[in-house]
């Protein structure tokens, strides 16, 4: 008996994604940063607001990995909350993002015509301002803190997954077999379920990974202007500019929680490049042309 067309697609997909180190890589350290978001609580070594005066401002030990700030706090256990708290919200505003935007687009792309015209211009509008100065101008309207943070981000990454989705939608909606089902007289629910949804979902799994890593630097930059996580809870982005004043005495401060920021969004940038190798008919031609070499 052989392979049925779908399972060997499948099998080559894994054997091509798995081929490519840096793919792997940065699946391992996205592997553990979800395991410190989902158990930062049990792995933290201190008390992330535990003050320790006499010992402020020591470096990298053995009691302290990360060293201490200028409170004395363990800045290892305070990375690690606030990894989890950055991916919380990126996770939150992303989910957001997706569910508003892709259905505005799949909408928008099916329907064509005059729903399509208004809704896209409406999407062109919020698209035309940048990322963060949005951001800013919807928490400065509502107020800082975690919600506000999160429902932020979601609206500015609305546009760019609803653009996604139209173009995907479009090229979908003219294929043979959404033309056969709309003559059977299939229903529009069942065609955009069955037919429509399946075959976008790889541009979008994409951008939802490359939304990610953006969305964590929202945050920290948010964060990093106070309007994001408040304190006392630890974010990545308040404890760079809480160390500000410290770089010269206690280089740690900055350096452990900026490290974490810049792995995390490799990781996802490297990994999303990965999954368009797969995903991407053109870039997996040309994965697995350079692999056969």
């Amino acid at each position: 008996m052989t392979e049925s067309t779908p399972d060997r697609t499948r099998v080559s997909s894994w054997r091509l994604l798995l081929g490519n180190p840096v793919t792997v890589v940065s699946a391992v350290l996205l592997l553990v940063v979800a395991i410190v978001a989902l158990a930062a609580e049990w792995l933290v070594p201190y008390g992330i607001n535990d003050v320790d005066v006499p010992n402020a401002l020591q470096g990298p030990s053995g009691a302290h990995w990360f060293g201490t700030d200028e409170l004395g706090r363990d800045v290892l256990s305070r990375v690690l909350v606030a990894v989890q708290a950055s991916m919380q919200v990126a996770v939150a505003s992303v989910a957001f993002a997706v569910i508003v935007g892709v259905s505005i687009g799949v909408v928008a792309g099916y329907r064509g015509g005059w729903t399509d015209a208004i809704v896209m211009r409406v999407v062109d509008v919020m698209f035309a301002f940048p990322v963060l100065l949005l951001a800013l101008a919807i928490v400065a309207i509502l107020g800082p803190g975690v919600t506000t943070t999160m429902l932020a981000i979601g609206v500015v990454y609305t546009p760019i997954f609803a653009r996604v989705a139209r173009a995907s939608t479009l090229s979908v909606r003219v294929e043979p077999y959404v033309a056969v089902s709309r003559a059977m007289g299939t229903g529009h629910g069942y065609i955009l379920a069955r037919h429509v949804l399946p075959n976008i979902a790889g541009p979008l799994i994409v951008q939802t990974s490359l939304s990610l890593a953006f969305a964590i630097l929202s945050e920290a930059a948010l964060s990093f202007l106070g309007l994001g996580i408040q304190p006392p809870e630890p974010s990545l982005g308040r404890m760079i500019f809480d160390s500000q004043g410290f770089v010269t005495l206690a280089w740690w401060m900055a350096v452990f929680p900026g490290a974490a920021i810049f792995l995390i969004v490799v990781a996802f940038n490297l990994f999303g490049d990965g999954l368009r190798d797969v995903l991407d008919p053109k870039q997996r031609t040309m994965a697995e042309a350079r692999r056969q070499q």
